[in-house]
């Protein structure tokens, strides 16, 4: 039997070539491209103060995250009519294909999350800015 071992990333490792959607950065951690097989990808999520990102899904992924710093203000719906608030030290389950968008009401502080996904690599489907007019 050949163990596996374990694989530590560090910052000055995560990938920024990971998809990306306009007002946001990713940067991955757990993945191919890093040479980590395995069946779930994680990363890092950042959007600056008084930012949002555009409206997009992930397609299959589920998506769970946990807000290491700020204030995340979550739409989502057919018309990005549902809302709620996360915080630093709340966990957030977002289903596949579900289109969403995160804004940061903050003018001072970006918000960062940790982020886990249900396949090895990343799904974003970036949706026109009108899709919830």
């Amino acid at each position: 039997m050949t163990l596996s071992a374990i694989r530590i990333v560090s910052p000055a490792e995560f990938d920024p070539g990971t998809a990306q959607t306009p007002g946001s950065e990713r940067r991955a951690a757990i993945t191919p491209a890093l040479g980590i097989a395995s069946a779930i990808w994680g990363g890092l999520f950042e959007v600056d103060p008084g930012s949002r990102t555009g409206i997009h899904h992930h397609g299959e992924q589920e998506t769970i995250a946990y807000v290491l710093s700020g204030i995340c203000e979550i739409r989502w719906g057919e018309r990005g009519e549902s809302v709620a608030c996360a915080q630093a030290g709340d966990f957030i389950h977002v289903p596949g294909f579900l289109p969403h968008m995160e804004i940061n009401p903050s003018k001072q502080e970006p918000f960062r999350w940790v982020v886990v996904r249900s396949t090895a690599t990343p799904i974003v489907v970036n949706l026109p800015d009108d899709s919830w007019l």
